[in-house]
């Protein structure tokens, strides 16, 4: 069966060479009901997509899944709200019950979820996770910005089960998601990301192999510490363009191809501007991320004052009830600072 024993990896590599005409035809361990696409002529192996699942079809996940759909790969998905999974479902996604029934019929397994409870739960349930049915051999990648540690931790668990994991948090938003053009951070063993690199490549323009299980976890810290003091940045010069009765979008447009250009401000900037406060990345889940770099640094013995005050500002944001709003809502807490009407 496809995705069992050590030869799994053979198929994503095989993904970019979809014809060899040097490999001999049983070379590779074709599944049975597959064996009708070896040409006993030509003596041609046609690479077989391994089957992916995926569980979370959030801002994020869905578009993720569409562009898999698009390059001709099965996928079977869950998502905790199976109403969210009816765009993909009508694309062509199988919608399973649970992440493991989403494992049992899947050679590779992604998750992209909302916190590390979500995470250990999809995960490592023992009878609803994925691990409780994924088959030996097998692949499996968390994508939610999540704990270093948990990462580890399910790197473990899965080697005892001989199935290989990464951690792979991604930076772009939804806007990223959208246009498969994701920073893709990741951690494991080197051949289990070379082998996963073509799934990575439909859905990502920068992918970095960052060292072992938890690496691209806290790569992923890295990139939110300078996104939170980035963001400080962006809604504080804002508002003094505001205040100072210039046109805020021009005012974007003047600085952001400067020494003050940056993602935030190129993006976000113009929605502020538009007062859309829609999320491409909620505020709820960025004080989860904050409150994990803000413990790996005190472990680490790192005082990271700038974090911790664009934490305490997002918090502010998230007790006004804006926790599902986007990142960029921190402007709101700002204008009540200054006692500024923010409708």
């Amino acid at each position: 069966m496809l995705g069992t024993g050590p030869n799994f990896n053979t198929f994503l590599t095989n993904e970019k060479e979809m014809f060899d005409s040097q490999i001999d035809r049983n070379s590779l361990p074709i599944p049975e009901d597959r064996k009708g696409e070896r040409s006993s002529e030509t003596k041609m192996v046609v690479a077989v997509k391994p089957r992916v699942g995926w569980i979370g079809t959030g801002v994020m996940g869905a578009s993720m899944v569409g562009h898999i759909l698009k390059h001709g790969y099965e996928v079977t998905v869950f998502n905790r709200t199976l109403s969210k999974c009816d765009s993909l479902k009508e694309q062509g996604a199988t919608v399973a019950s649970s992440p493991a029934e989403v494992a049992k019929v899947s050679d590779i397994v992604f998750g992209i979820v909302g916190y590390p409870s979500d995470v250990r739960k999809v995960f490592l349930d023992p009878e609803w996770g994925v691990l409780s049915s994924i088959k030996s051999g097998g692949v499996i990648v968390d994508m939610t910005t999540s704990e270093p540690s948990l990462a580890k931790e399910i790197y473990e668990a899965a080697k005892q089960k001989g199935v290989s994991s990464l951690d792979a948090p991604v930076s772009g938003g939804d806007v990223g998601a959208r246009e498969g053009t994701l920073s893709i951070m990741v951690g494991g063993d080197a051949k289990t990301v070379e082998s996963t690199m073509p799934l990575f490549e439909i859905m990502g323009k920068n992918i970095r192999h960052m060292g072992g299980a938890g690496a691209g976890q806290h790569t992923k810290m890295v990139n939110q510490i300078l996104i939170a003091t980035n963001m400080i940045g962006v809604v504080e010069g804002l508002l003094y363009a505001q205040k100072s009765g210039l046109d805020v979008e021009e005012a974007i447009r003047a600085v952001s191809a400067g020494a003050a250009g940056s993602w935030s401000i190129s993006n976000l900037g113009p929605r502020i501007a538009k007062r859309n406060f829609d999320p491409g990345f909620f505020v709820e889940h960025f004080v989860k991320d904050m409150g994990i770099a803000l413990k790996e640094a005190e472990r680490m013995n790192l005082s990271l004052p700038g974090l911790a005050l664009a934490n305490q500002l997002y918090v502010a944001v998230k007790a006004q009830g804006h926790g599902r709003l986007g990142t960029q809502s921190l402007m709101l807490a700002l204008e009540q600072l200054n006692g500024i009407d923010s409708k």
